[in-house]
């Protein structure tokens, strides 16, 4: 429970259908100078000046402990702190590569669907659940549950839980994938709970302040090798400097702080030579892609075997008609290749893919394909 309206309705619509419901709360900011107890009768969460963390404030605890209360569910805070440090560092890693993470695909990956199973198992819970707009639907032939596109497309998540370890599908509920965003808020309206209108998280929660680049930059330290470097054209001539190649990526056009008479963006990044090579928009275009580190929610298929499906590459953008082909006898590189070229394949991002709504599985992009 992350104090918001999602996963407040996900909770009552639990309790709704008979379930014993335990709210869980993840601290995994900054140290408190005070620290939590779980038996205590109020969340001891202390809010610093000046400090705010995305969707998991001091004040989102306090709203997710008001649910609770209005519930009459049992609600604990647990500091996970030291397993999101991983979650850190392959964000400031990535960034530092010339990548473009996706934290948010690793939090499910080895927190809300890692980390909370253990809890879980320590309670001898039956499931864990959360508020994320995406659906199970039983295996007709009594297999793993697939996982399948929520129903409003608008909030559809079912991008960022690809990498969920298939077993674990069997244990997740998700409540609030089968309505729209409208409807949800009007539930946790009808049943009087504070957060009906409050406003959806959009930062990255470990982000407190300012642009990403400035915390990859605190993060590495003054010591770290500069990152600094020139801004390149598509033939290699310099058309301007920047003071780090981790405040861009793939695809990006405003914030370049550059102008070259007509719309540029960035093509690539170039962590080698720190330079940032800027282009028109058609430069974007790539017939496909590589990704590795896969994981499946469907037996794979075969090495060298190629599948009709749709592929996401970015959270907010939608999938499109390709060709999915795998590369190795593990299954964990495969190479896409879509229908009509697409811009913005940002190595670092995920590349989801779908059969119709259902999940097959997905992995991170390494390289595109001119």
């Amino acid at each position: 429970m992350s104090g918001g309206v999602d996963s407040s309705a996900a909770a009552h619509l639990l309790c709704d259908a008979g379930h014993e419901v335990i709210g869980v709360f993840m601290r995994h900011g900054e140290e408190s100078s005070e620290v939590c107890r779980t038996d205590a009768p109020q969340l001891p969460v202390v809010q610093r000046a000046g400090h705010k963390q995305g969707c998991c404030t001091a004040s989102d605890a306090a709203d997710a402990r008001r649910v609770a209360d209005r519930l009459g569910i049992a609600f604990y805070a647990l500091n996970l702190q030291r397993d999101f440090r991983r979650i850190v560092d392959y964000f400031v890693d990535d960034y530092t590569r010339g990548r473009t993470p996706n934290p948010c695909v690793q939090c499910n990956n080895w927190i809300k669907f890692g980390r909370l199973f253990d809890y879980a198992d320590g309670v001898e819970a039956d499931f864990v659940a959360t508020g994320h707009y995406a659906q199970l639907a039983a295996d007709p032939d009594g297999g793993v549950p697939h996982l399948l596109r929520g129903i409003d497309s608008s909030k559809d998540q079912s991008y960022v839980l690809y990498g969920i370890r298939r077993d674990r599908l069997r244990r997740m509920l998700l409540p609030v994938g089968g309505y729209t965003k409208k409807r949800i808020r009007e539930l946790a309206g009808e049943i009087g709970l504070s957060v009906a209108d409050k406003k959806d998280s959009q930062e990255i929660c470990f982000v407190t302040s300012g642009h990403h680049s400035d915390f990859v930059r605190a993060r590495r330290g003054q010591d770290a090798p500069s990152t600094a470097g020139a801004f390149v054209d598509m033939e290699g001539e310099v058309v301007g400097q920047h003071s780090g190649y981790e405040a861009f990526t793939v695809g990006q056009r405003k914030g370049l702080g550059i102008a070259l008479g007509e719309p540029h963006f960035v093509v690539r990044i170039e962590p080698e030579t720190r330079n940032v090579v800027l282009g028109p928009r058609p430069a974007l275009l790539r017939r496909g892609l590589v990704a590795d580190d896969a994981n499946w929610l469907i037996e794979p298929p075969a090495v060298g075997q190629t599948i009709s499906c749709s592929v996401q590459i970015r959270y907010n953008s939608p999938p499109k008609p390709a060709r999915m082909t795998i590369e190795d006898a593990s299954a964990s590189s495969f190479r896409v290749e879509f229908e009509q070229p697409e811009e913005g394949v940002a190595p670092g991002q995920a590349a989801v893919v779908y059969d119709g709504p259902r999940v097959l599985g997905g992995g991170w992009i390494d390289c595109s394909i001119s």
